[in-house]
């Protein structure tokens, strides 16, 4: 009986271990942050429904600021994952496409009739095309820079008008084609093949001079003298750079396109060009 029980336990002994799976989490740093984003596009269109077109601006600007964070804060923290890359891109949606096109709209465009919405529609299109073309093209295109304007200055484009005129005191309706021309620039520079710095390849754990700390102190202190004023100026040259970028390259020659390599994708390679 006893070298019956003995050699029940042995067979026991030999029997594989079932391990439990881990139930898949969600990291949630980086995701508060694309969910901080996500809150600043709904509540950009809130204040603009409530006629509150300085604080829509606002909004859609800290939206921008959480968006940049987002990204880097999941490679620091080593918490990228799909999830987040799919949040992050629902987000920019609503916040760089949605939000901008309808804040423009209640403002200026809606007097504009058929006309006004067309404009804002095609801003959002141009949104989600641009999105879409990025989430594609991610493992093809150079690093250094966009292929096209980026949805969030798009937005800070369109948003920096609104907030710099209202804080002027230019109301909507007098300027109404301006808006109309500027969400139909901002729009289709996001799907042109012109290429945009990115700034991706500064390096944030470098050491940088002492200088650079001074500079960037410099510039903080000139956005506070008026932030309308400031952040719509830079936009607007960050808008017109990739076109002198463009133009320099073609008249030296140089190639034009972004992208590094070509894809397997039929469906993709009219983009490439």
């Amino acid at each position: 009986m006893h070298d019956g029980h003995e050699h029940d336990h042995e067979a026991a002994d030999d029997a594989p271990m079932v391990v439990r799976k881990r139930r898949k989490g969600i990291y949630i740093l980086p995701n508060l942050f694309t969910l901080a984003a996500l809150f600043g596009g709904f509540y950009a269109i809130v204040m603009a429904m409530d006629g509150r077109f300085d604080l829509a601006g606002i909004g859609i600007f800290c939206a921008m600021v959480l968006d940049s964070l987002d990204g880097r804060v999941a490679r620091m923290t080593n918490t990228q994952s799909a999830f987040g890359e799919q949040m992050d891109s629902l987000s920019d949606m609503v916040s760089f496409g949605a939000a901008p096109a309808l804040v423009a709209y209640e403002w200026a465009l809606r007097g504009l009739g058929r006309w006004g919405w067309f404009a804002a529609f095609v801003y959002c299109a141009c949104a989600a095309l641009r999105l879409a073309r990025f989430n594609v093209n991610t493992q093809v295109v150079d690093k250094r820079f966009f292929q096209g304007l980026p949805s969030p200055a798009a937005a800070a484009l369109v948003a920096g008008f609104i907030w710099l005129m209202n804080d002027l005191g230019w109301k909507g309706y007098e300027l109404q084609w301006v808006m109309f021309g500027f969400a139909l620039y901002a729009g289709l520079t996001m799907v042109t093949n012109v290429p945009f710095y990115s700034f991706k390849d500064v390096r944030m754990k470098q050491t940088v001079p002492f200088i650079v700390i001074v500079a960037i102190a410099l510039g903080i202190a000139v956005i506070t003298i008026h932030p309308p004023t400031v952040l719509f100026a830079l936009f607007v040259i960050y808008s017109l750079s990739g076109y002198v970028f463009y133009a320099l390259r073609r008249t030296r020659g140089e190639p034009t396109s972004v992208i590094a390599t070509s894809t397997d994708e039929p469906d993709e390679r009219g983009l490439h060009k």
